[in-house]
């Protein structure tokens, strides 16, 4: 099955992309089929209608699992992702598995992922049946510990 990845981080093409893409494609046995790196939408977040954010909302949408990942900024998820996820309405990502992915720079931010970015998706509707995942940017590639948490994800994928 395709896990889709949404990737907020503010540089086109980041680490932050290049990081959920490899967990997607493990999760799922396959590369994701849906990638959108938000910042491409660029001011299209900004207004509610834009034909791109709509059409990237509906494909993550219709994802039965989605990476939604965000480095580490100023000790919480991105602006650009925000901004993203205030287009999906009420319950807009019932029935999706999410899986929280954050980076960052140090070990001190690693709760972040569990603490300010699960809770938005699963109050827009998302399930996330495991903790969420926090990698050093500095070694995301092969990260310690990706192995066990990758085992106990995809029994929900």
């Amino acid at each position: 099955m395709s896990v889709a990845v949404v990737a907020g981080n503010p540089k086109p093409a980041s680490r932050t992309l290049d990081a959920a893409i490899r967990v997607a494609t493990r999760l799922g046995g396959a590369p994701p089929e849906v990638v959108i790196d938000v910042i491409e939408l660029g001011g299209g977040l900004l207004r509610w209608g834009d034909p791109a954010v709509t059409e990237a909302i509906s494909a993550v949408q219709g994802s039965p699992a989605v990476v939604v990942a965000s480095p580490t900024y100023k000790a919480s998820f991105t602006g650009v992702l925000k901004l993203f996820l205030d287009q999906f309405g009420a319950g807009g990502l019932t029935g999706v598995v999410a899986f929280p992915l954050m980076l960052g720079g140090a070990w001190q931010h690693a709760l972040a992922p569990e603490v300010f970015l699960k809770p938005v998706l699963v109050e827009l509707g998302a399930t996330c049946p495991v903790r969420g995942l926090y990698l050093l940017d500095s070694d995301y590639e092969s990260p310690p510990g990706l192995d066990d948490w990758i085992a106990a994800a995809s029994r929900f994928v």
